[in-house]
């Protein structure tokens, strides 16, 4: 009874927490300004370009997958890893953090691929995706340095006066996100620890992870892993150009508030949903963007690219389902 009460409390939690900072964030908006927005004043085609590079960076992860399955002995199909990750992002969308287990499971049941060997090299991918996110991350602040002091000194605000812009609601906000990212920490090592208890499933993971080295082709495998960050940018950042009050903002400028966003999407939220708002709105405020107009940008853009999510998961359902008939029919 108690283990059933946790899985449901594990899974009901992220979307209280995401549901209750949305509420918060767009308590007092009005939606016809929302639906305006949409239909009149977002340039759709920006947003189409801006899609079709929500599609690049699952792309390449799938094909830096099966570079990294290939010196384990594994051969899955492109087009399985394709449609695995396609489902994966969806699944997290209903359970936060389960794509990782369900893509995995995907190329078990379709491809015969090891379950444990390929969940090791997901644990690659993440180390090197963090290894990546933190140096762009770098980068983005250091190259904003300078246009953030002299945004300081042109008017004359202090860190507290920045700090003073947060109303209390917002502290408890920011304070309820850390909690919830330091949780998700403890809740990921116990769990990896229970996999340790099994020799030959610890073994396998750490095969997956050791696999990096044996990538035939490391270059294009870097490649890859760069590609899918600056196709998230550009998924990102394209979409500024979808309404004429963010379309301004530089591209550098952008880049760290994509940083930003991407670090509050590791709070356990249904894609991220409720302190990307946030984090995306603060920032888009401190680079000149009226709060309504910022609150808005969050909203549209979080909605329409969260929805893209959901129709390649269904492809990639969809598509599964076909191979599986026409191998009956074979």
């Amino acid at each position: 009874m108690r283990k059933i009460l946790t899985n449901i409390l594990k899974t009901l939690l992220p979307f209280v927490l995401g549901i209750g900072i949305l509420w918060w964030m767009y308590r007092g908006t009005d939606w016809r300004d929302f639906m305006h927005c949409v239909f009149h004043d977002m340039h759709w085609g920006w947003m189409a370009l801006s899609l079709l590079f929500g599609v690049l960076p699952q792309l390449f992860r799938a094909w830096r997958w099966r570079m990294a399955l290939k010196p384990l002995g594994e051969q899955p199909r492109a087009r399985v890893c394709a449609d695995a990750i396609f489902l994966s992002y969806a699944s997290s969308l209903v359970v936060p953090r389960i794509g990782e287990v369900a893509r995995c499971g995907t190329l078990k049941k379709y491809d015969g691929v090891s379950f444990s060997k390929s969940l090791g090299t997901v644990l690659t991918e993440r180390l090197v995706d963090s290894v990546m996110v933190i140096l762009l991350t770098a980068v983005a602040v250091l190259s904003q340095l300078p246009v953030l002091l002299q945004f300081l000194r042109t008017t004359g605000m202090s860190l507290d006066q920045v700090l003073g812009r947060f109303t209390g609601t917002g502290y408890v906000v920011t304070a309820l996100c850390a909690v919830a990212v330091l949780g998700f920490g403890y809740y990921l090592f116990k769990n990896l620890s229970f996999f340790s208890k099994s020799r030959e499933i610890a073994r396998n993971i750490w095969t997956g992870i050791r696999s990096l080295r044996d990538v035939k082709n490391l270059p294009l495998y870097l490649f890859y892993s760069l590609g899918i960050w600056v196709g998230y940018y550009l998924h990102f950042y394209i979409a500024f150009f979808c309404f004429d009050f963010t379309c301004g903002i530089n591209p550098v400028a952008a880049f760290l508030i994509f940083c930003v966003g991407t670090f509050a999407v590791l709070v356990p939220t249904p894609n991220g949903a409720g302190p990307w708002h946030f984090a995306v709105k603060t920032m888009l405020i401190l680079y000149g963007v009226a709060e309504p107009q910022a609150i808005l940008f969050a909203l549209v853009v979080h909605t329409i690219q969260t929805m893209e999510v959901v129709l390649l998961g269904a492809y990639g359902w969809a598509d599964l389902a076909l191979l599986q008939r026409n191998i009956r029919k074979t």
